[in-house]
């Protein structure tokens, strides 16, 4: 890595971690089926206009845009609304590393080697540390849902890799149409049609720059940089810089939402971070050759995950 593309890569890494309190921000104004609903509708329009479809069929691009998406931000966005902290969440969603390498296993006969297993038990350790901490002080109900979300993602990494969905902007795009109907449905149906229509008719401005931050810097120049980098590097150069996204993310609460995790929190936090570290570890010589060479796993909160 040049130590200009070293820089576009900490950039995005940024942006993806203060993801997340912008997300925090929208809550506040627009409930989380409806925040989704908006986001996945103007990442879609106009930009399906003028990129192209992958060279794939609907129906692998709606399984897609069903998982990663709707899956995903449903859970997530229901958690922060719920009380999970925005820090705290960019640590969690990270787990999808770990759900990504099971469902694998299940789905694809994918059988890691020795350095993803230890991964794994060590971030199911810290998963643990952390449930134990929210259930000490608060609902764990939040938590459960930011772990739905991290699923929902990792099945969604490996839908994508067993159907062979050319990754990219394309991909983005084009699956995002499959989010927008899907969760205005859940939002009318459970959120309620005045509910949603008080949100859109008396926004302000905070939510609705979160909302801005999260579709346009976000996912279009976060997205547009990433997948620049990967298109000139090697994922195993690029993709190391997405553990500074949770960093990020528990920084950047701190400061703007004054978020303190208790010392239990903060343990299991650094115990996930940890496993996530070894699983970007190189493959051990040791370890059996994967039966596919496997794709960079969708890194937003949001999202994030790209959050």
């Amino acid at each position: 890595m040049t130590r200009t593309d070293s820089l576009w890569a900490v950039l995005v890494t940024v942006i993806w971690g203060v993801n997340f309190v912008a997300i925090d921000a929208s809550l506040d104004d627009f409930p989380p089926f409806l925040l989704a609903a908006l986001r996945f509708a103007l990442v879609a329009f106009p930009a399906v206009l003028f990129v192209k479809r992958p060279r794939t069929s609907w129906k692998l691009i709606i399984g897609v845009g069903l998982t990663v998406n709707v899956g995903q931000f449903a859970f997530l966005f229901s958690a922060m609304h719920a009380g999970m902290p925005a820090g705290l969440s960019s640590v969690v969603i990270q787990c999808q590393a770990m759900f990504t390498v099971l469902c694998a296993v299940v789905m694809l006969r994918e059988i890691p080697g020795r350095t993803r297993l230890l991964a794994l038990g060590v971030a199911a350790i810290g998963m643990g540390v952390i449930a134990f901490g929210r259930g000490q002080g608060a609902s764990l109900w939040p938590f459960l849902l930011v772990v739905g979300a991290a699923a929902s993602w990792g099945f969604g990494n490996v839908l994508t890799r067993k159907a062979g969905i050319p990754g990219g902007l394309g991909l983005v795009v084009w699956s995002a149409l499959a989010a927008p109907l899907p969760l205005l449905a859940l939002s009318l149906t459970v959120e309620g049609p005045s509910r949603d229509v008080d949100a859109l008719t008396s926004a302000s401005w905070t939510g609705v720059g979160g909302l801005a931050f999260t579709v346009v810097l976000s996912s279009w120049l976060g997205y547009g940089l990433w997948f620049a980098l990967l298109g000139r590097r090697s994922a195993s150069a690029v993709a190391p810089y997405g553990l500074l996204v949770p960093i990020v993310g528990i920084l950047t609460a701190w400061a703007v939402l004054d978020e303190r995790p208790t010392w239990i929190e903060a343990a299991g936090a650094a115990i996930v971070l940890t496993g996530i570290t070894l699983a970007s570890l190189p493959r051990g010589a040791g370890s059996p050759p994967p039966t596919r060479e496997a794709p960079p796993t969708h890194p937003d909160p949001l999202p994030a995950t790209r959050p």
